[in-house]
């Protein structure tokens, strides 16, 4: 996944990204929430894949930009990306996940 994709599915421009890098600046609470969010759904997929086989080799992060970019029936052909810039949305991007492990999803 692109940075420049990655920053717009949370909902973050590049440029206050950069300002508040250049600046030494923290991210806002809500800005923090969601990098803190899309961290813990890369987590999410590195355990399922562990509790699921062979994690050796394996790249959980690059494994779920591939995924979040790609349209998914469940989500009425929308990406899991564009529901990424909300608490809310990054639930159900995990549901998601957790149903795809337990062979619910489909």
């Amino acid at each position: 996944m692109s940075k420049e994709l990655l920053l717009g599915s949370l909902g973050l421009s590049r440029a206050t990204v950069s300002r508040k890098e250049k600046d030494g600046t923290a991210l806002s609470k809500d800005e923090s929430e969601r990098v803190l969010g899309l961290a813990t759904l890369i987590g999410k997929v590195q355990t399922m894949v562990e509790e699921s086989g062979d994690p050796t080799g394996f790249d959980a992060a690059h494994w779920l930009g591939d995924w979040l970019a790609k349209p998914l029936p469940a989500l009425g052909g929308a990406t899991p990306a564009s529901y990424m810039d909300t608490f809310e949305g990054q639930k159900l991007v995990a549901e998601l996940l957790s149903m795809m492990q337990s062979g619910a999803y489909a």
